[in-house]
């Protein structure tokens, strides 16, 4: 995202036999309890070590708090169910301004937010797109665009990220 800086696909996504639903599963009504939102859920390698990141939202923002009362709720409970076997690092985070849209109640909560697609290969020599999200139908992103409405089916999509610092949207891949 030209925001943040944050690459995608940089890092390895490991499902490790559904330890990452079941990480999830284990940490939702320990965050609805703290009035936060679950928005994802990751176990990644980076270089020697696994982290189980939990990735979450709230209205008017995340706070360190926040991620900090999650990560005391969880740990205890992430130990006793031992749904990773791996040694890993726990991280509690926000999503960011540039927060990658994977979900449908992710793409139905930003619906009219601007966005950047990357695309898997180039349409028509390019392979990021902004515009404002204006639909999301489980296989097809549709955005609107100064040039008209966009759409793009979800297999041709490497990513679909939010953008809302709006000054920092690269103009030239608007069409």
């Amino acid at each position: 995202c030209p925001a943040c800086g944050k690459e995608r696909g940089a890092l390895a996504k490991k499902e490790n036999g559904g330890a990452v639903q079941k990480a999830w599963v284990l940490a939702e009504p320990y965050a609805r309890q703290l009035g936060l939102t679950l928005w994802d859920v990751l176990f990644v390698k980076e270089g020697a070590s696994w982290y189980l990141r939990y990735i979450i939202d709230k209205e008017g923002g995340v706070t360190i708090d926040d991620c900090e009362a999650l990560s005391r709720a969880v740990n205890d409970p992430l130990d006793e169910a031992d749904v990773i076997r791996e040694a890993y690092y726990l991280e509690v985070s926000s999503p960011g301004l540039c927060r990658e849209l994977k979900r449908p109640e992710h793409f139905a909560a930003m619906n009219g937010r601007p966005v950047q697609i990357l695309l898997i290969r180039p349409r028509e020599g390019t392979r990021e797109y902004d515009g404002t999200l204006s639909g999301y139908d489980g296989q097809t992103v549709v955005v609107q665009t100064p040039g008209g409405e966009l759409s793009f089916a979800k297999g041709e999509i490497a990513a679909v990220t939010l953008c809302d610092d709006v000054d920092e949207i690269d103009e030239s891949n608007i069409s």
